[in-house]
Order: structure tokens, then sequence, then C-alpha cells
């Protein structure tokens, strides 16, 4: 047999055996969702994102996962890979031609920075105002926010979730129901199975350091990142923990309830920033402080509106 009859030959196996080999099966809405529905419960515990929200977005971005981006990219949210991303990407035509995409190593990183994105860009942090089983001010909030270009993007979350009853999934957040503490402006959320008493101030859930406690073991204990941790509580790395700190497991808010504070002695402004939920630069700018500079004893510092 020479060597061309013997190419020929071996070209023409192969396609028939391709061609007997069945074609991948796509995902059904139904598998789609019991696939996915503790990754979306796992990260609502987290960050606030409530579950059916979290789901829809999934179905819709991804078209039930069978999406060539969540197939090939597991990225089942369509997001992209602005500035910053360190991580593999996809290109792909969206918007605009080859566009870059994120590219995760399993679904769940998937689900989890899309979490992340949500809750460390401030054009977001109105949404987590609003009640967790508030699924159609979620999805009308997204719109508003940008997240994305159809103007139908609302709608069809709302009837994805209402079809598939969704928003059953965002009851899990309620149990235990939230109960007022003894003090006047925090609330008890939940408890965690590392005997962790979570409590919400300022729509943030936050906990007290115990003794013996690192910030590496509570990154361990709530399925964090190191730098999450100290973003969020405007920590350094030299930074030493003590017993009856307040560690916020959220992004602070832009802002509190609360108008304003007055100084007491020792106080620092990263002392009201914790104290109120207030992101520390945002506190420096409403009072017209430079940065690293503290209050006197008796000074009002605003924490809702900037000094007038």
């Amino acid at each position: 047999m020479n060597k061309t009859l013997l190419i020929s030959f071996f070209l023409i196996f192969n396609w028939i055996y391709i061609q007997a080999q069945p074609a991948e099966r796509r995902i059904t809405r139904e598998e789609y969702i019991e696939m996915y529905k503790g990754d979306a419960i796992k990260e609502m515990l987290k960050s606030g994102v409530p579950a059916s929200i979290t789901l829809a977005q999934g179905i819709l971005e991804s078209g039930d996962g069978n999406s060539p981006l969540a197939v090939y990219a597991k990225n089942h949210f369509g997001v992209k890979c602005h500035s910053g991303w360190k991580g593999k990407s996809m290109r792909l035509d969206d918007d605009e031609k080859d566009e870059c995409f994120r590219k995760y190593e399993t679904v769940y990183e998937s689900y989890r920075d899309h979490s992340d994105f949500l809750v460390t860009r401030s054009r977001y942090d109105f949404l987590f105002k609003l009640k967790i089983t508030d699924y159609k001010g979620w999805a009308k909030g997204l719109k508003k926010a940008g997240y994305a270009t159809n103007p139908k993007y609302a709608d069809l979350l709302i009837m994805l979730i209402e079809k598939n009853n969704l928003d059953q999934y965002d009851n899990y957040a309620k149990v235990p129901p939230r109960k007022p503490t003894r003090t006047r402006t925090s609330k008890v959320l939940a408890s965690s199975s590392h005997n962790r008493t979570i409590k919400l101030h300022n729509h943030i859930k936050y906990i007290r350091a115990k003794k013996g406690d690192t910030f590496y073991g509570i990154t361990q204990d709530f399925d964090m990142n190191l730098w999450q941790i100290f973003k969020y509580n405007d920590l350094n790395k030299s930074d030493v923990l003590k017993v009856g700190d307040i560690i916020y497991l959220q992004p602070k808010k832009n802002k509190a309830k609360e108008k304003y504070h007055i100084a007491k002695s020792g106080e620092t402004m990263r002392d009201i920033s914790q104290l109120y939920g207030v992101k520390l630069k945002k506190l420096y700018k409403k009072n017209g402080m430079f940065m690293g500079t503290q209050p006197n004893v008796g000074d009002k510092i605003y924490l809702k509106h900037k000094k007038q």
C-alpha cells in the first residue's frame, strides 16, 4: 500500500469515527438550576447577592451553560477582562469585535468572581441596601447601573426567576431570622458553623474578633481571600488583630444613616469608619480632611453628607 493511499484511508477512517460519536448533549434549564443552585446560595450567604438573581443571570448570560464562553472559558456571566485582570482570557465578538473575556478553571470561580464584581464596584452599592428577597428591585437596579445594554434585561431576569421559582433559594438567607441585638444600630444576621455570630450594620455583614483569631483564620471560616479582609476594613498587612475588633465581611458603604459622630479621646478616623461602616476615603472626603490626619476630641465628624 503506497503512502498516499494509507493517508487517505486514515483520513476516511477518522472522519467515520468522528461522525459516529454522539454530539455533546446540551444542558437543560432544570439541570442547570440543579447543578449550580448550591453555588448561588453559597455566594448569597457570603456576599449578599440574591441567589435568584445570580442563577437568572447565569441562565441568561450562558444560555443554560451551553454558550461557547461557558463551555470553553467556564464564564457564566459574560464578565469581560477589564483593567487589572491577570488571569486567563478568551476572545469573542460581543458589543465589539474580538473582545476580551475572563476565563476560569472552574464554574464556581465564575460564580465567585461575579459576586466580587458586584460587591467591589461602587456603582452597585445601592443594590445592597435592598432586601435580599427583593429580586425585582435587584433586577431593575442591575439594569440601571449599566450591567447590560439590553433594554429588557430586568424584565428577562424577573421572568426567569418567576417562571423557574428561583426566588425560593433567597429564603435560605432568612434562616435564622434577623433579630435586633442590644445595640440600637446592629442586627443579628446568622450563626456560622464556626460558632460565630454574623451581625448586620449599615447593611453590611460583620463579626467581632474573638480570642485566638487571625486574619487568615477568618478568611478560612468564611471562604474569603485575605485581600478582601484587608480592603473591606482599611487594614495594612502589618496591622494586629485585637479581641473585639469589628471585621467587615463586605465592603463598607459611602455613607451612614447617622448624620455625624462626635470624636472621643483616642479615636481615629479609621475607628469611626469601622464603627459606622463608612469607607475611610469617603469619610475623609466628607469632612474635608487630608488622609492620615486625625480628629480632635469633640470634633463633629460627618457621616452622611459633606461638611458645609
